[in-house]
């Protein structure tokens, strides 16, 4: 990594707790959070809005939110991100299929209706720095309203602020996913 990660005891008190439950869901206290650590208002910010995005009640499953990130770290190329999204997409769907047809997922039939046009639109902000088609929009609309739309957005948003920040500082994958390492 170009930026080294601190001994856990060096952040500050009120960031530990995050590093705490982290290490309790994943095994290991996530790289990238100690990177954000190193500045404290970045980390509260960024966890505040990790926690809002992935809520038990958001207009989102918990599979599409997890379809959304994996394809955001695919097209980024942050292997950091690809390991730990796959991960929680294969626990979220039972399976390794979507993980592994991902990202041809155009030529697949696992996919749903609603699942193609999300990963359409989640390659269009992507790919093409938020540039969309009113017809895209449109088919989004039959699945969204304007609340699931923008909270769609902003998750793809926030996995591509997420994989830059962590290709920029080459975080490399931690083991999570079995077909990653």
């Amino acid at each position: 990594m170009h930026v080294q990660v601190k001994p856990l005891n060096q952040y500050p008190w009120y960031i530990r707790p995050f590093f705490w439950n982290q290490k309790r869901k994943y095994g290991a206290v996530l790289d990238p959070g100690r990177l954000w650590g190193r500045s404290p208002k970045l980390f509260a910010s960024v966890a505040l809005m990790y926690g809002v995005l992935d809520r038990k009640h958001s207009p989102l499953s918990p599979v599409l939110r997890s379809l959304v990130t994996v394809r955001v770290s695919q097209v980024n190329d942050c292997h950091f991100c690809v390991d730990i999204n796959s991960a929680t997409l294969a626990q979220r769907t039972g399976s390794m299929d979507k993980m592994l047809t991902l990202s041809d997922w155009r030529n697949q039939d696992l996919f749903s209706e609603e699942e193609r046009v999300v990963l359409e639109y989640t390659e269009a902000v992507t790919y093409t720095d938020g540039v969309v088609s009113a017809e895209l929009m449109t088919r989004l609309r039959r699945f969204y309203d304007d609340e699931g739309i923008v909270e769609l957005t902003g998750l793809i948003a926030f996995q591509n602020l997420s994989s830059k920040f962590n290709n920029a500082l080459d975080v490399p994958a931690q083991g999570f996913c079995p077909i990653e390492k």
